[in-house]
């Protein structure tokens, strides 16, 4: 086998993230339903671990890491519905709402029946952004709100001029009960054809911030 180019280094390098390490996580954060930062720690190794499966394995057979392959909301949404699904299985006080498209994303073990809920307010709601702060919404809502922010290559970046290959890695995780008044409703204009969407405003981000749960340790606070 002829030795891998730069590039192909590059990029089989990127397929095989880094784990996060549990001095990273505030050991001060409050997480509702007995999570702990121990209980995320190993979730989040979890997704990191599959990623690495799922990339090695594109990369052998000559295809784009799935980060740098699906629309970037499609990638966002698997990260959120990996960690809620993932997360209760380290977690015995939390599982995963079954109704589909329920709300909160995850409920308190034994609360409802068939860990089912059309909409309720207690339990956790989880979102996967690109993004370190105004992270949307379809609705604008009274729930306790927990995102996964993280970094990534993007199908944008195959183009010229965009970013080489880098592993996905966990930026910051963050978490708050938010009311309705810690959202914002974005319009659109008559001919978007974008679906409207609620965004956290400044008093939602000051409430997540001030319960940060994980933080890259070259990410300034």
């Amino acid at each position: 086998m002829p030795p891998l180019t730069p590039e192909q280094q590059l990029e089989f390098a990127a397929c095989n993230p880094e784990p996060v390490r549990i001095e990273h996580f505030n050991p001060r954060a409050v997480i509702p339903c007995g999570v702990t930062i121990e209980h995320l720690c190993a979730a989040m190794n979890d997704f990191l671990g599959f990623i690495q499966m799922v990339d090695v394995r594109l990369h052998e057979n000559g295809t784009q890491r799935i980060e740098a392959m699906l629309m970037p909301a499609n990638f966002s949404s698997m990260v959120g519905e990996f960690m809620s699904a993932n997360l209760p299985k380290h977690s015995p006080g939390i599982v995963k709402n079954t109704y589909h498209n329920g709300h909160p994303d995850m409920l308190p073990a034994g609360r409802y029946p068939g860990d089912s809920l059309q909409h309720g307010t207690e339990g956790i709601e989880v979102k996967g952004s690109r993004y370190l702060r105004g992270w949307q919404g379809h609705n604008a809502e009274d729930t306790w709100l927990m995102v996964f922010m993280y970094d990534s290559n993007r199908p944008v970046d195959a183009g010229e001029g965009g970013r080489p290959a880098m592993p996905f890695r966990f930026l910051r995780v963050a978490g708050a009960q938010l009311t309705k008044a810690d959202w914002n409703f974005s319009g659109r204009s008559e001919t978007s054809r974008r679906t409207i969407t609620a965004s956290v405003t400044n008093s939602g981000y000051q409430k997540m911030m001030a319960n940060w749960i994980y933080n890259a340790p070259d990410l300034p606070m």
